[in-house]
C-alpha cells in the first residue's frame, strides 16, 4: 500500500501460481519412454520346433525370423523376442509362461 491524497491506495496485483515440476517426475518420465522387452530362455524341456512355433503363433513371426530368433535361445541362451511397454511385455511373458517357455521383461 501506498499513501495517496485523502487516503490510502491500494495497488492490485495478479499472480499466477505455477508449481514446479519436481525432478523425481522428470526422471520417471525419462524411464517410462525407455522401451521394455521380453526375454526368452533357454531351457532342457521344450524341443527347438515347439519353440519355432510358439514364436510363430504368438507374435506371426515368419518360419525364417521364428527360427533365427529359436537358434539365439539355443545357441546364446537368450533372446529378445519382441518390444515395446511395460504392459505389453507383462502381457506377452504371461502368454510365453502358458506354453511353457521361461521368459523374463527387462528394461532397454
Amino acid at each position: 500500500m501506498r499513501p495517496g491524497r485523502g487516503g490510502v491506495t491500494i495497488d492490485i496485483v495478479s499472480v499466477t501460481a505455477v508449481s514446479p515440476v519436481d525432478v523425481e517426475d522428470v526422471e520417471d518420465l525419462a524411464e517410462d519412454d525407455r522401451l521394455w522387452v521380453t526375454i526368452v530362455w533357454n531351457d532342457p524341456i521344450n524341443l527347438m520346433s515347439y519353440v519355432t512355433y510358439v514364436f510363430r503363433k504368438l507374435f506371426g513371426y515368419s518360419e525364417r525370423k521364428a527360427t533365427k530368433l529359436m537358434l539365439d535361445v539355443h545357441n546364446k541362451g537368450r533372446a529378445t523376442v519382441t518390444s515395446g511397454t511395460r504392459e505389453e511385455m507383462e502381457a506377452a511373458a504371461e502368454r510365453l509362461h502358458t506354453y511353457g517357455l521361461w521368459a523374463t521383461i527387462a528394461q532397454d
